[in-house]
């Protein structure tokens, strides 16, 4: 039998090597439990960013490294929902009744097939309408962060806190996405590395001003994750380099790159976490969950003061 020789100088090979070392390390991670829940709310108001993919791969790489997370769904689309594998049919309690009706957070929470550290608040159709309802509600910027005060102070009295809960917000700055940036301490925005990757993000940065000014002082834009990256080009090379001369302090070292597999998990319902535990795709979300949980959050006052 012929032996079939192996060059590892080629880039297939280097690649691979390269993959491997960094599953090796990532396995050996420890992400510890925050001291307090830390509440992000997931944005960018640019549409096709990774926006939603962002935030349940996130969600799923922490509740792997054992702690338990809350995904609130507040994208009429539901796609969250989906990609988490829970029920989210028109007679679903949902995070609209939260909203609309004042229904407690507690009633219309479902533990996701993808982790029993993992839950989400799913979204129905019924959201769709949610932006003109909210309208004639009194607080109505309010009503989740209301919500989500109560439940959050409930299961750290009970002994048994949530250590990180992310907020998956449509692609507009509506109602909804104010009610998001209110409930939030800390936003996460996922960027493009493609063409126009900043076009509308200083209109979302003014927004995010403006909440912190009139509705939530405490909120603070702490994260930035480059998605969509393709290392072969160089316009992404050059996309990265530009975002990371803006934002050198919030943008993560650990970028999420194209892979058909990210692609492919939600229509299994399913997050990459558990649909390609070993590829890049999942390590990727995994390096990413282990920075965030390293940077111990600032409020804008301190950050105002360095």
């Amino acid at each position: 039998m012929t032996e079939v020789s192996f060059d590892s100088s080629t880039p297939l090979a280097r690649d691979l090597a390269a993959l491997t070392q960094r599953r090796q390390a990532v396995a050996k991670v420890k992400v510890p439990k925050p001291a307090s829940t830390r509440i992000f709310t997931i944005s960018n108001q640019k549409g096709g960013v990774g926006k939603t993919t962002t935030t349940v791969n996130i969600a799923a790489a922490f509740a792997k490294h054992g702690n338990k997370v809350l995904v609130i769904d507040l994208d009429p689309q539901g796609n969250a929902s989906t990609a988490l594998g829970v029920d989210h049919t028109s007679e679903v309690p949902s995070v609209y009744d939260v909203l609309i009706d004042d229904f407690p957070l507690q009633e219309v929470v479902q533990v996701s097939p993808e982790s029993d550290n993992l839950f989400c608040v799913p979204s129905t159709i019924h959201l769709a309408g949610a932006e003109i309802e909210l309208v004639s509600q009194v607080a109505r910027e309010h009503r989740l962060r209301t919500a989500l005060d109560e439940f959050v102070t409930a299961a750290r009295e009970a002994g048994e806190p949530w250590d990180y809960i992310f907020i998956d917000c449509p692609p507009s700055l509506g109602l909804l996405t104010i009610n998001g940036f209110v409930a939030a301490n800390e936003v996460l925005i996922p960027i493009q590395c493609e063409y126009y990757a900043l076009e509308g993000l200083s209109q979302l940065l003014n927004s995010i001003h403006l909440i912190q000014k009139h509705l939530n002082p405490g909120l603070h834009l702490s994260t930035i994750l480059l998605t969509m990256f393709d290392s072969r080009t160089n316009l992404a090379n050059q996309v990265a380099d530009d975002v990371r001369a803006h934002f050198p302090d919030e943008v993560l070292k650990a970028v999420i790159p194209r892979a058909v597999r990210i692609s492919e998990a939600p229509s299994f319902r399913q997050t990459v976490i558990t649909y390609d535990p070993s590829g890049i795709g999942a390590v990727s979300y995994l390096e990413a969950a282990a920075e965030i949980a390293r940077r111990a959050p600032k409020s804008p006052q301190k950050k105002e003061q360095q």
